[in-house]
């Protein structure tokens, strides 16, 4: 439950997210201080997770991410040492689910990466959205709607994406505000 937005603009990578903590089982809500959007250490990576709030914190400070080979373009890097460092973390530190022989995270997360959004389902698939934004979690198709019409309006990237999370929240119970927007340039 919450709702993740990001948005490709001439070169820097925003994600925006909401605060919302949903309890699964009884539906309980509540506004959660520590983020579901940041910028890794290195500056490399901005990303921003919905799903279970223990990968995100493995994500945001447990992740160490191989350096991308010269002989790899950025989707073959993210495919393959991205998620596989990703894999490795979430093995290691106990969050991964197997059922039937098949590896599954319990989050989805956006990913910008050298001026790129991504999009890493729970099944590890990585995406990239033939438009420059996508979102994910259960506000995502009211943030889509949101971006899709805003998409010649000339607002400010970080507007559209609290416009959409503003959006999500009026129509959807599982998003909370404060949002947070943040950017990465496309140099990190």
């Amino acid at each position: 439950m919450t709702c993740i937005v990001g948005l490709e603009h001439e070169g820097v990578v925003y994600i925006g997210g909401d605060s919302a903590g949903v309890e699964p089982w009884s539906l309980a809500i509540c506004g959660r201080a520590d983020e579901k959007v940041f910028v890794t250490d290195s500056g490399e990576f901005i990303m921003g997770f919905c799903g279970s709030f223990r990968i995100g914190q493995l994500l945001r400070y447990a992740l160490t991410t191989p350096e991308q080979s010269q002989k790899k373009d950025d989707m073959a890097y993210m495919v393959t040492d991205f998620v596989d460092a990703v894999r490795a973390m979430q093995k290691e530190k106990g969050s991964m689910k197997k059922e039937n022989e098949l590896e599954e995270s319990d989050a989805s997360f956006l990913v910008g990466y050298r001026g790129k959004l991504y999009c890493i389902e729970s099944d590890f698939q990585v995406g990239r959205p033939i438009e420059n934004y996508a979102a994910v979690g259960c506000g995502a198709q009211i943030a889509l709607g949101a971006m899709f019409a805003t998409r010649n309006s000339g607002l400010a990237p970080e507007n559209r994406i609290e416009l959409a999370l503003s959006a999500a929240a009026e129509y959807s119970a599982g998003v909370r505000a404060p949002f947070l927007v943040l950017k990465l340039p496309i140099n990190g």
